[in-house]
């Protein structure tokens, strides 16, 4: 190979694998960050709106939870203990005992899963099975729930399952709240379970987000969960929350189902539960269906104390009392009358999502990779989402300031007009 076509090659297009994602659209190389902010190896500043894909709702390195976790390493504290007992475990589990799951009455069991969402989603669909000796699992149309074989059968986007290399079994997929104008899929789901020939298995469990992030920020309206809540119990199946994204306060509240009327029977978590982009997933299930005999469901990795030390900082940090939330909502208000701005650029454009898991249909993939890739060169990372990519989808952490907010969205609209305005000009 000449030695200038080899120049050209960076070590990770020769050595890293084709499936890398997220640096195609993003190059540069990241040497440091700080709250929402993240700074390239040649000093150049960008505003995060991705944040991890929502694995730092809390921002880039928080203060206090680099000082705990600092402080843990620095007195030899425990690392990797599998699933021993550990005090970093042991103080995690009581915080959030105390801050989280005893204010909202839930009574569930914590199982620590391994390090990613789809182990999570994998434990949890397990456990519905051998609970109810059924195998079959409801899931929904734009749903994502990892690409992990289990968890990629219930996942809806054909560009994922495609990569599985076999058949995907084991679930019945169903028309997402919405997502059929004009069908109320909730009651045809009821009517085809209650009919002897409606032709759906009796499900072991029925799996949704409450917001649907990969599949366009699509979200469930608190009728239409309650519905499948009781959709579930009346047929004998368990309700499984996916809150790995839309959870940890991504929506406003710290569960994406908060003050909606309903108690999952399980929950599964991952991302942000860590609070510093550590990888650590957790499987909340009620008492009566924690089933599983000793490592039934285990992982090498289901003990990372590091997680630990910074998850027990951040619920004690935000969620100890209701002034983060309170602070939510107002952000949450902010970043609609932004992506409002947005939206009134781009005919037919609208406004998806809650709380501050929100973005712009702007109708075209193309459209909004040409806005997000605009965005990128003025100094702002955000990403797309959605079947088609058509969504752009805002993540930004939820510590943002009102000032890192208005610049990024200042960016982010001038990306959009200067878009719009070279397609016009090229159509001319």
């Amino acid at each position: 190979m000449p030695k200038d076509m080899a120049t050209e090659r960076t070590i990770y297009e020769r050595r890293e694998s084709g499936a890398r994602s997220y640096c195609r659209a993003f190059p540069d190389s990241f040497t440091e960050a700080r709250g929402s902010e993240i700074f390239t190896a040649d000093g150049n500043r960008y505003i995060d709106f991705l944040a991890g894909c929502s694995s730092l709702n809390y921002g880039h390195n928080d203060a206090d939870m680099k000082a705990a976790l600092i402080e843990h390493i620095a007195g030899d504290g425990i690392a990797h203990g599998l699933d021993l007992h550990t005090d970093a475990k042991g103080a995690f589990l009581t915080a959030f005992n105390d801050h989280i799951l005893a204010p909202r009455k839930m009574d569930h069991r914590v199982m620590f899963t391994g390090p990613t969402g789809a182990n999570a989603v994998e434990a949890a669909m397990k456990v519905a099975r051998k609970v109810t000796g059924r195998t079959n699992i409801i899931s929904f149309t734009n749903g994502f729930h990892g690409v992990t074989m289990g968890a990629l059968a219930a996942t809806g986007n054909g560009y994922h399952r495609g990569g599985a290399g076999m058949d995907k079994a084991g679930v019945t997929r169903f028309p997402f709240d919405g997502y059929a104008k004009g069908v109320d899929s909730a009651a045809l789901l009821d009517q085809m379970l209650s009919d002897p020939s409606g032709g759906i298995d009796a499900p072991a469990a029925i799996m949704f987000e409450t917001v649907q992030g990969e599949g366009g920020l699509n979200p469930a309206s608190a009728e239409w969960v309650r519905k499948m809540q009781e959709i579930a119990h009346k047929h004998g199946a368990l309700l499984i929350i996916d809150d790995i994204q839309a959870g940890c306060g991504r929506t406003g509240t710290f569960f994406s189902f908060d003050e909606m009327g309903v108690q999952p029977d399980i929950v599964t978590m991952a991302k942000s539960v860590s609070g510093f982009g550590l990888p650590m997933a957790l499987m909340l299930v009620r008492p009566q269906h924690d089933i599983f005999g000793p490592a039934e469901h285990n992982g090498t990795f289901r003990g990372n104390n590091h997680a630990f030390v910074t998850a027990r900082v951040a619920i004690e940090k935000f969620w100890a009392d209701e002034a983060f939330q309170t602070e939510l909502t107002e952000k949450a208000a902010l970043m609609t009358e932004k992506l409002q701005r947005i939206a009134d650029l781009v005919p037919g454009a609208y406004l998806k999502g809650r709380g501050l898991m929100q973005g712009v249909d702007v109708g075209s993939g193309d459209l909004a990779s040409d806005i997000c890739g605009r965005a990128y060169e003025n100094g702002l990372i955000v990403e797309t989402s959605g079947p088609n990519d058509e969504v752009v989808k805002i993540l930004a952490p939820l510590t943002t300031s009102k000032e890192l907010f208005e610049e990024g969205f200042a960016i982010l609209e001038k990306a959009a007009r200067d878009v719009l305005n070279n397609a016009k000009l090229a159509a001319e």
